[in-house]
């Protein structure tokens, strides 16, 4: 696929950006996390939880503490942990999602902490996978999660992009701040945050993302 050198070009984080991930899917992939940390280094079930959140607080992703200290395979901790029977049941998101991609302007990608095939698999469940000319998931980023510099730079290397063309759309400020001091613009998603100086916009849904476009398009 070729892709113009000009234009805006849109990172979509997935999680609680492009769908509600509290509601259902993040109690089913913690309780997963849980029980695989439990399993695999013999701990009870309070203590493997307060590491997962220990590990998710201090590097962005429980999978790195886990690989760092513990020398745990990542392929078959993501594979473990993100299994579901019945993900379109678990879905919340915006019907009108589709729409908004449809309309706006430019190349789109998902950049995720999660899994490529877990994005994959959520976007199909939306309906919009067509929408994205590519899903970049924590494998691609050779693990190195957001917020970390390392992740940012594999992206735009492996993809050819400049990061002055890109506009990160996030719920995590943490996220937003590298992608800053990298020279992208920042879209801060969620209700009843605070907007820090390193964000352009900052909107309550991913469907106010299109009336906020118009200040965010490269000139």
């Amino acid at each position: 696929m070729n892709h113009p050198a000009t234009g805006p070009v849109w990172l979509f984080d997935l999680d609680n950006t492009l769908h509600n991930a509290s509601a259902h899917i993040f109690p089913h992939i913690n309780l997963s996390m849980t029980a695989y940390v439990a399993r695999h280094l013999a701990l009870s079930d309070d203590d493997a939880n307060a590491l997962r959140v220990r590990y998710w607080r201090r590097y962005g992703a429980t999978l790195t503490g886990l690989m760092r200290h513990h020398g745990i395979d990542p392929h078959d901790f993501l594979r473990e942990t993100h299994r579901f029977e019945r993900l379109h049941k678990m879905m919340v998101f915006e019907r009108a999602l589709g729409a908004l991609l449809r309309r706006l302007p430019g190349r789109k990608i998902v950049f995720s902490n999660g899994p490529q095939g877990y994005a994959g698999a959520v976007l199909d469940a939306m309906g919009i996978r067509r929408h994205f000319s590519d899903v970049y998931g924590i494998e691609q980023m050779r693990f190195h999660p957001k917020p970390q510099t390392h992740a940012f730079r594999h992206l735009l290397h492996d993809l050819k992009l400049l990061p002055q063309r890109c506009i990160l759309v996030e719920d995590s400020a943490e996220n937003l701040r590298t992608a800053r001091r990298l020279g992208m613009k920042t879209v801060l998603v969620g209700r009843g945050v605070k907007k820090p100086a390193y964000v352009d916009a900052r909107i309550a849904s991913i469907l106010d993302l299109r009336r906020a476009a118009g200040r965010l398009l490269p000139r």
